[in-house]
């Protein structure tokens, strides 16, 4: 089989920090020899872009993704707005919704960011200032056309989400629910492509959540429906031990183990391309 080649990553960190918050400093993702080593990898591997979610908060460097992209030669999308709870600034929380999303208008409309997210909500439970980054994404949304991708926490409220975008005028098809894999609820995620969004099955490899093996059963059953063309893959990398220096599975787990552990499931070549080609780039706009 041949390899891939032009396809996107639709959910990963390149440069990240949670430490403070988390109080560990394995969340402190900031090592650029080795992430750069495994994009160049990546590249040599079909790999041409990466939509890098990492926003205000969570240690979004955009100096450090100018260097990293131009050295690797990988297209890097970058995201902007504003995480969940604990992780949105205080001092952002405090804002009101149209100043929020003035900061992110600003954002797209600079080129500092392409994309909205990854906007995210805690645990079944939606926080007030997790609201507010909701509406001012969709006014960002409405005044830019940008994506926006979502988190949700374990897969919950991943329903409620594509509602509140969707039935506040965001086009459907320029949003991707993210995590929707880590529930290993199929009827949820059926529940939640019947409203015409994208969802994300873009925690791939972190096995310790979820069998990969229940990840390409449901994937199969979505190619089966014929809704595997509103599905995008990623892996979400977001510690330092998940780098391949140190002893973890690399960016390239999602090329070298997941994408053959598809095709020995007989999922057909022209799904693989869907997801991990053509979809991304009918939502970022053009070929990497």
């Amino acid at each position: 089989m041949e390899p891939l080649s032009g396809f996107t990553m639709m959910h990963e960190h390149m440069h990240l920090d949670l430490s403070v918050v988390k109080g560990d400093p394995d969340t402190c993702l900031d090592c650029f020899e080795q992430t750069l080593a495994e994009l160049k990898d990546l590249r040599a591997k079909g790999v041409t872009r990466i939509l890098e979610v990492t926003n205000v908060g969570m240690g979004r460097d955009l100096d450090w993704i100018a260097r990293l992209e131009q050295a690797s030669g990988v297209r890097i999308v970058r995201s902007t707005g504003f995480y969940k709870e604990p992780f949105i600034p205080a001092i952002e929380a405090t804002q009101s919704v149209e100043a929020m999303a003035a900061m992110m208008i600003d954002d797209l409309r600079s080129g500092r960011a392409e994309v909205i997210g990854e906007i995210g909500t805690s645990k079944n439970e939606w926080r007030p200032s997790e609201r507010h980054v909701f509406e001012a994404a969709v006014l960002a949304h409405k005044a830019t056309g940008a994506p926006i991708t979502t988190h949700t926490t374990l897969s919950t409220l991943a329903l409620e989400q594509a509602g509140f975008l969707v039935e506040r005028g965001v086009e459907p098809d320029r949003v991707i629910i993210g995590h929707m894999d880590l529930g290993g609820d199929l009827d949820a995620v059926l529940d939640v492509l019947a409203l015409g969004v994208n969802v994300g099955f873009d925690t791939i490899g972190k096995t310790n959540y979820l069998p990969d093996e229940r990840r390409v059963a449901m994937l199969l059953e979505l190619e089966r429906k014929g809704l595997i063309d509103h599905v995008v893959l990623s892996q979400d990398i977001t510690r330092k031990s998940q780098l391949k220096e140190f002893g973890g599975k690399g960016y390239a787990y999602l090329v070298d183990t997941f994408v053959p552990m598809l095709r020995q499931a007989h999922m057909k070549e022209a799904s693989i391309q869907q997801m991990l080609e053509k979809t991304p780039n009918r939502i970022l706009g053009g070929k990497p």
